[in-house]
């Protein structure tokens, strides 16, 4: 046989270097058969036939039509050149001698009855160093009867062309038509139990010691992260177990879809201690084969253990990066001092600007000077080195803003635009809150090991995000989602008062442009879950856009004026828009993983009238459609449980504008600042009472804002109370992992 010209190869006839026909799951696959490791049988339709078709058809054609001179950064013409092409492929007639080779393979496989089998995509160049294709394509499973698989596997090519795909082979340089797509079609394992093995420990990358997570039912939920796994940490040398955590499951998905699991099971543990070393045992043996660790899925049906998939641990490499720190040779003089608002150093030109019209003066490298920023800033405050502001404190939208971009920035200085000069050269060090005179920065290059960087939680991290520009990169982190999607950014960029979209019939003309801005997000992040917050504009805000001045009415303190859910019910039409701009993401677009949040909930009954629009317009809670409610009042607090009992599936805490609502205190007013703070024995009791009631009533419990990054002992807190997740901006999101990690692990020894 020539495997070169194979349109089908069985797992039995592949290895490891066989990834240009099969793809890196598929020659893991055959790998491990070889290697006798209990893989569940199945074969591949390799990248050969994949070839053979383009070949046979005239789709080379139409793909390089569309993708010709394509702006893969125009969302919109991604989305519609990635639809026309995916139904071209799905539309293009099969070989019938492929159609043929495929349903014996099948008949094969199955013997006397159909079997159910998983129909995979499996990237030519999927797994190799310098390609990451994971995950771009699609994966279809309890897949039954030969036509089926032939339908499925044709799905499976023309996935190669998901825009998410389409846009990593352009930006990084890889070719159209030289990366293919092989299809493992392989017998489907009901399991019982499944779980995720590490033949080193990913908390610390100690290759001495192995992890194994298990939960019951398919693994799908606990690859992506909707279920917290048991977890085993065995010692290789002595074949014992070190430490478990236990971890209550109330739900698994089988056949049968999303299932409860009876109370009597739920915090019961998942496999028995003897089990979880054999599962270590196969790792071991796995890992010994290919001769480095390995990240391994498995899964047990009827008590009989299989091996599903194998790649090698990508988190063991050193990388360097650039850190800039202040010079001590060097005489600093001090200009100003305000509240450290976004860590780093940066030195460059001052720029003042006094209105948003004047932000086209800032040039890339210049540091931004203003009384305070606001959304229309956002352009310059891309290009600047650094942020400095006379007003503000640390949750000011400056400050925010900052931290989101990574630039340095120090807000409350008072005086900034009066001390300082146009084009005069100043360092400023956003972590300490200080200004100095001149260039006083030197750049030294350390090494870090990224271990520390992908450090393992039970407590999920995620990321507070509002520009769609730094979607794909903040992707790219060690998070597991995205805790609180800001529209407000999204809107700014829109530019005009939603009303005006509504009085002058343009209604989908805004629907597409928020959509398009959120699809970004929820692209980027795959099965991550994206956590979009409806629109909180204060009605200053919304006066600073397009017409805004025709709908809005000034309040003395927008702060607590017409904001939040008591807008929607009062402009239904504006709050419709965006329901429908979640809807065309979820279900035209496709991406599943985008989910809601109700913002400034004032009362019990405005979260029931609130629940009553969103059903009524056919968005409602589901496995796969979480609706969350801020907690950022003092009534969120004292009727946590009438909240719970409306109907939600979660909280996030806003610990900015609950600390700031409980003590009385303007956040953004540098003259009361220092009384703000999360720490408070007031503020304190009300997280305590949050996250407990929420742990009591078994829904998720979140928080968003710095205070976890900043106070450690909050954290540990938190965990003992058992918060499930903390969202935080991305200049901290490996900080504040570090710190739940290290937080996490002195409540499990306080438990032992």
């Amino acid at each position: 046989m020539n495997k070169n010209t194979a349109q089908i190869l069985w797992f039995k006839d592949i290895h490891k270097n066989d990834i240009p026909l099969v793809g890196g799951k598929g020659a893991n696959l055959g790998e491990m058969t070889n290697a006798k490791i209990p893989v569940p049988n199945g074969f591949v339709v390799t990248a050969t036939a994949y070839f053979d078709f383009l070949k046979t058809t005239s789709l080379k054609k139409k793909i390089l039509e569309e993708l010709g001179g394509l702006d893969v950064n125009d969302s919109k013409k991604l989305q519609e050149a990635s639809r026309r092409i995916k139904v071209a492929v799905k539309a293009a007639e099969m070989p019938e001698e492929l159609a043929e080779e495929i349903k014996d393979s099948y008949h094969q496989l199955s013997g006397e009855y159909d079997r159910l089998v998983a129909v995979r995509s499996s990237a030519t160049a999927e797994d190799l160093p310098d390609a990451s294709f994971a995950g771009q394509q699609e994966t279809y499973l309890n897949i039954k009867g030969w036509a089926d698989v032939v339908k499925h596997v044709q799905m499976c090519w023309a996935s190669l062309f998901e825009a998410r795909a389409i846009f990593y082979r352009s930006t990084n340089g890889y070719s159209h038509f030289k990366v293919g797509i092989a299809v493992p079609v392989q017998l489907m394992v009901q399991s019982d139990i499944s779980g995720i093995l590490f033949t080193v420990n990913p908390l610390t990358n100690n290759r001495d010691e192995v992890s194994v997570e298990a939960a019951y039912g398919l693994g799908q939920p606990v690859v992506s992260g909707e279920v917290t796994p048991d977890q085993f940490i065995i010692n290789k040398k002595t074949g014992k177990i070190t430490s478990k955590f236990i971890s209550k499951q109330d739900w698994q998905l089988t056949l049968a879809g999303v299932t409860k699991i009876s109370k009597m099971h739920q915090k019961k543990q998942k496999i028995s201690d003897k089990k979880a070393l054999e599962v270590a045992a196969m790792g071991m043996k796995i890992e010994k084969h290919y001769g480095k660790p390995q990240d391994i899925e498995w899964g047990i049906e009827n008590g009989i253990l299989y091996i599903v998939q194998s790649r090698p641990v990508t988190t063991l490499k050193q990388k360097e990066h650039e850190e800039v720190s202040l010079d001590d040779s060097k005489r600093m003089k001090l200009l100003l001092e305000g509240l450290a608002a976004s860590p780093g150093i940066a030195s460059g030109k001052v720029q003042i600007i006094k209105r948003s019209s004047e932000i086209n003066k800032i040039t890339p490298g210049d540091i931004l000077v203003a009384e305070m920023t606001n959304p229309d800033y956002v352009p310059a405050m891309k290009r600047a080195s650094a942020i400095v502001t006379d007003l503000g404190g640390r949750t000011s939208h400056a400050a925010i803003v900052s931290r989101e971009l990574g630039v340095p920035a120090v807000v409350g200085t008072t005086n900034a635009t009066k001390m300082l000069s146009t084009g005069e050269e100043i360092t400023v060090d956003g972590s300490d809150g200080r200004v100095y005179e001149g260039d006083v920065t030197t750049k030294k290059m350390v090494k870090e090991t990224l271990s520390s960087l992908q450090l393992k939680t039970a407590t999920k991290i995620y990321v507070n995000l509002a520009e769609p520009e730094l979607a794909g990169d903040m992707a790219k982190r060690n998070v597991d989602g995205v805790g609180l999607l800001r529209a407000e950014f999204i809107m700014a960029n829109i530019g005009t008062h939603p009303r005006r979209y509504v009085d002058t019939g343009k209604k989908k003309e805004y629907i597409e442009q928020l959509s398009e801005g959120l699809a970004k997000f929820a692209e980027a992040f795959g099965e991550r879950p994206v956590v979009y917050r409806f629109t909180d504009f204060k009605s200053n805000e919304y006066a600073n856009l397009k017409w805004g001045h025709k709908y809005e009415t000034a309040e003395p303190n927008p702060m607590i004026g017409y904001r939040g859910v008591s807008r929607y019910l009062k402009e239904p039409e504006v709050f419709l828009m965006e329901i429908e701009a979640i809807k065309r993401v979820r279900n035209k677009m496709g991406y599943k993983n985008l989910w809601v949040m109700m913002p400034f909930v004032r009362t019990v009954e405005q979260m029931e009238d609130v629940k009553k629009v969103l059903s009524a317009h056919d968005l409602r809670r589901s496995a796969n459609f979480k609706l969350w409610m801020m907690a950022e009042i003092p009534s969120n607090v004292i009727l946590i449980d009438d909240f719970i009992d409306v109907g939600i599936d979660g909280i996030s805490i806003g610990s900015n504008d609950l600390t700031m609502l409980t003590l009385g205190v303007d956040r953004d007013n540098e003259r009361v600042a220092d009384t703000y703070n999360e720490m408070n024995p007031a503020v304190l009791d009300s997280l305590k009472k949050l996250v407990t009631s929420c742990r009591k009533r078994q829904i998720t419990c979140s928080m968003c804002g710095q205070a976890p990054s900043v106070f450690p002992a909050l954290v540990e807190m938190l965990v003992q109370w058992g918060i499930t997740s903390v969202s935080v901006s991305p200049d901290v999101i490996d900080k504040t992992r570090k710190i739940v990690y290290e937080a996490e692990k002195k409540v499990l020894s306080g438990k032992k």
